[in-house]
């Protein structure tokens, strides 16, 4: 239970000194509070269409030694900061960090995949 408490506290101090983003998406950082402070990457987040509401499957690159990917069903609520939630009967937090000057990657189509247009023909009346 003092955990618990703890997590809370530490959530409401990160709040006031971290530059935390809105939204999560693949390609972010995101700072996870659990029995530790930890950093992961955002890897991918798809929807989890065995559940009639809305989850989401959010695939994290934990950056600890060695590096780990874990698996974490949650509401976007969850895995955006506006909640605490737990697992395991353990309070844990994530939200996305904001960093100066930082954009995550996103795959730009290859040149094999953009569709061209065929060239049209002109009507000649």
């Amino acid at each position: 239970m003092e955990h618990d408490a703890d997590v809370e506290k530490i959530v409401h101090d990160l709040k006031n000194i971290m530059p935390f983003k809105e939204t999560t998406v693949p390609g972010d950082i995101v700072l996870v509070v659990a029995e530790h402070l930890l950093y992961a990457v955002v890897s991918g987040i798809e929807r989890d269409v065995t559940k009639r509401d809305e989850w989401w499957h959010l695939t994290l690159q934990l950056l600890t030694v060695p590096p780990k990917q874990v698996v974490w069903t949650l509401r976007e609520p969850q895995f955006t900061g506006q909640e605490i939630f737990t697992m395991g009967g353990e309070k844990r937090f994530v939200k996305a960090v904001a960093f100066e000057g930082w954009a995550p990657h996103v795959d730009q189509p290859s040149a094999a995949k953009k569709v061209t247009k065929r060239p049209m023909l002109k009507v000649i009346k």
